[in-house]
Protein backbone atom coordinates (compact mmCIF):
# COMPACT_ATOMS: atom_id res chain seq x y z
CA UNK A 1 0.00 0.00 0.00
CA UNK A 2 1.76 3.51 -1.12
CA UNK A 3 1.71 6.54 0.96
CA UNK A 4 1.02 9.61 -1.34
CA UNK A 5 1.37 13.44 -0.90
CA UNK A 6 -1.70 15.62 -1.33
CA UNK A 7 -2.02 19.09 -1.19
CA UNK A 8 -5.80 20.47 -0.45
CA UNK A 9 -7.25 22.88 -2.43
CA UNK A 10 -9.41 24.15 0.15
CA UNK A 11 -7.07 25.29 2.98
CA UNK A 12 -3.53 24.53 1.40
CA UNK A 13 -2.46 21.99 4.06
CA UNK A 14 -0.52 19.57 2.84
CA UNK A 15 -0.95 15.78 4.07
CA UNK A 16 0.60 12.15 3.24
CA UNK A 17 -2.58 9.29 2.95
CA UNK A 18 -1.84 5.78 2.57
CA UNK A 19 -3.59 4.68 0.07
CA UNK A 20 -5.55 0.92 0.12
CA UNK A 21 -6.59 1.03 -3.05
CA UNK A 22 -7.27 2.91 -6.04
CA UNK A 23 -10.80 3.89 -5.59
CA UNK A 24 -10.29 5.33 -2.10
CA UNK A 25 -11.70 8.72 -1.70
CA UNK A 26 -9.09 11.01 0.17
CA UNK A 27 -10.17 13.80 1.83
CA UNK A 28 -8.26 16.64 3.75
CA UNK A 29 -7.30 15.85 7.57
CA UNK A 30 -7.65 19.47 9.04
CA UNK A 31 -10.65 20.86 7.08
CA UNK A 32 -12.48 17.47 5.50
CA UNK A 33 -12.80 18.54 1.69
CA UNK A 34 -12.36 16.07 -0.66
CA UNK A 35 -10.75 18.13 -3.30
CA UNK A 36 -7.08 17.49 -3.28
CA UNK A 37 -4.10 16.94 -5.59
CA UNK A 38 -1.67 13.98 -5.45
CA UNK A 39 1.67 15.56 -5.39
CA UNK A 40 4.78 14.19 -7.11
CA UNK A 41 7.41 13.06 -4.35
CA UNK A 42 10.18 14.16 -3.48
CA UNK A 43 12.42 11.03 -4.86
CA UNK A 44 10.37 10.56 -7.83
CA UNK A 45 11.46 14.85 -8.39
CA UNK A 46 15.06 14.16 -7.59
CA UNK A 47 16.01 10.69 -7.52
CA UNK A 48 17.31 10.69 -11.05
CA UNK A 49 19.73 13.95 -10.61
CA UNK A 50 23.40 13.69 -10.00
CA UNK A 51 22.77 13.84 -6.34
CA UNK A 52 24.23 10.78 -4.24
CA UNK A 53 21.22 8.61 -3.52
CA UNK A 54 18.95 9.70 -1.23
CA UNK A 55 19.62 13.06 -0.86
CA UNK A 56 17.11 15.65 -1.80
CA UNK A 57 17.00 19.52 -2.16
CA UNK A 58 13.96 21.64 -0.77
CA UNK A 59 12.83 25.10 -1.22
CA UNK A 60 16.04 26.30 -3.49
CA UNK A 61 16.46 26.79 -7.05
CA UNK A 62 13.45 28.81 -8.00
CA UNK A 63 9.70 27.57 -8.03
CA UNK A 64 6.69 28.25 -5.47
CA UNK A 65 7.63 26.30 -2.73
CA UNK A 66 6.88 23.03 -1.67
CA UNK A 67 5.70 21.61 -4.99
CA UNK A 68 7.08 24.65 -7.34
CA UNK A 69 3.52 25.89 -8.08
CA UNK A 70 1.89 23.50 -10.13
CA UNK A 71 -0.83 22.41 -8.07
CA UNK A 72 -2.24 25.75 -7.71
CA UNK A 73 -2.04 26.15 -3.93
CA UNK A 74 -0.40 29.14 -3.38
CA UNK A 75 3.03 27.99 -1.41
Amino acid sequence: MPIYEYACMECEDHFEELVRSSDQVVTCPSCGAAKVLKQLSSFAVHGSGSKPSGVTSFGGGGGGGCCGGSCGCGH
